[in-house]
Formats: C-alpha cells, structure tokens, sequence
C-alpha cells in the first residue's frame, strides 16, 4: 500500500468511533480477544470483528493466534505516520497564527501612533 493509501486507510479506520474504542481500550489495557473488546458495545460479534478487519487492514492493529484465542494488539506504526502527517500542517497553522499575531501588533501600534489622544481616553 502507497503511503497516501495508507493514510487514507487510516484516517478512514479512525473516521468512525467504535474503532477509536477500540484503539483506545487497545493502548490503555493491551492486547484482548475479540469478545474482550466486544463487550462494552451494544453490537455482535461478527460487527465487532468487522471494525476489527478495517483496523487490521489500516495497520493499526494486528492478530495472532493463540490456540483458540486470536488477541489483537495495537500497532504504534500507522499512527505514528499519521501524526506526523498531521504535524506538519500544525506547524503551517502555527506559523500562520504567528504571522497574524505579528500582524495584529503592528496594525495596534499604527493606530497608537496615530491616535495618541484617543488611545489615552480609552485607557482612563
């Protein structure tokens, strides 16, 4: 898979909030069955196992077998690619916030200087 696929396969795991749950009781608790992650949800099995293959697929998490039992483990890659994906916009927005920051303080200290007066009474 490209690496836009992958995003997109990501961001498109992520879009929905049972599997951020999942990920989410993923990180927190470490790996778990399927009926372990099954059970805070008002859904079956074969649902859950569907939210499981999207996930799977977008390389956020991974299954093993272990005898009976297939535990799934979250997989730190995908995300990690994703945030810093997302990083380096960020770093475009805040380097625009700090242009217009830098802005707004230049357009303040015009209308000081041009405005002395008026600027005292709204001081007082």
């Amino acid at each position: 898979m490209n690496s836009a696929a992958h995003l997109d396969a990501t961001f498109a795991a992520l879009a929905d909030p049972t599997r951020r749950a999942i990920l989410a009781r993923l990180a927190a608790e470490g790996e778990a069955s399927v009926l372990e992650l099954a059970a805070p949800f008002k859904m079956s099995q074969p649902a859950i196992s569907k939210h499981l293959r999207v996930l799977e697929r977008a390389g956020l998490i991974s299954r093993s077998r272990d005898r009976q039992r297939r535990p799934c483990r979250l997989e730190p890659r995908a995300l990690s690619e994703a945030s810093a994906w997302l990083e380096r916009y960020r770093q475009v927005w805040e380097g625009n916030f700090r242009r217009l920051d830098r802005l707004l303080e230049r357009m303040k200290s015009k209308q000081a200087t041009a405005n002395p007066r008026r600027n005292r009474r709204t001081t007082q």
